[in-house]
């Protein structure tokens, strides 16, 4: 507990700036455990006023972090598609999956996207090739954001009298779930190159894919 005490001291100290630079981190496309971040946030929370403000703040960042993505799809589009395939050590199915999630769901898609950093990545570059209008996307990804928020957030808010003994019991074991999700993640990641193949910028069929939905209509 005495390791991760500073940290979750300067959590408590900062409480709102935190949540919103956390989420705004991720929204970019830059791996961050906002997730883990909201939930200890919100053990601290004592009425539901500050969890309401807590989830505001929540949306907030994660909805501007998310037009970097967006903005990206819309002017570099295929390229931006095959560069996020390259870096998250994508198969060659990384497009393809994202698209088929998109005919599947139509536009709220984004709303469960959020559910899913990688999907998420991938629906708010689609939406910037041109598959949903800007005005669609801020409105379902700000539902999905304040959904996401509120069921994460009201959990830390419904185990913060606990959450201090669940600390004191398990705080250290804590320090082994980073490095254990990240391996287990990238295990599957190499897993899924391996059978599919890895994103080759010509294999990819990202053109395709910013084209394969209905053009959004202006």
């Amino acid at each position: 507990m005495s390791v991760i005490q500073p940290h979750l001291d300067f959590l408590m100290s900062h409480l709102l700036s935190a949540v919103f630079v956390a989420f705004l981190i991720e929204g970019a496309g830059v791996p961050f455990p906002s997730r883990i971040i909201l939930i200890l946030a919100a053990t601290a929370l004592t009425d539901a006023g500050e969890l309401a403000r807590l989830v505001l703040v929540t949306a907030a960042g994660a909805v501007i972090g998310d037009h970097v993505p967006y903005l990206g799809g819309k002017l570099a589009g295929p390229r931006l598609l095959t560069l996020y395939c390259r870096m998250t050590l994508g198969s060659e199915r990384c497009v393809e999956r994202t698209v088929a999630y998109f005919k599947r769901f139509g536009t709220a898609a984004i709303v469960l996207s959020r559910f899913s950093t990688s999907i998420r990545l991938f629906a708010s570059a689609l939406s910037g090739c041109g598959h949903i209008t800007y005005r669609k996307f801020i409105v379902f990804d700000v539902i999905g954001t304040l959904v996401y928020a509120s069921l994460w957030g009201g959990l830390g808010f419904a185990i913060g009298d606990q959450a201090e003994a669940l600390l004191d019991r398990y705080g250290h074991r804590l320090l082994l779930v980073a490095p254990v999700a990240g391996a287990t993640l990238l295990g599957y990641r190499l897993w899924r190159r391996s059978r599919y193949g890895p994103a080759r910028p010509a294999g990819l069929k990202a053109e395709e894919a910013c084209a394969v939905l209905e053009p959004a209509r202006r």
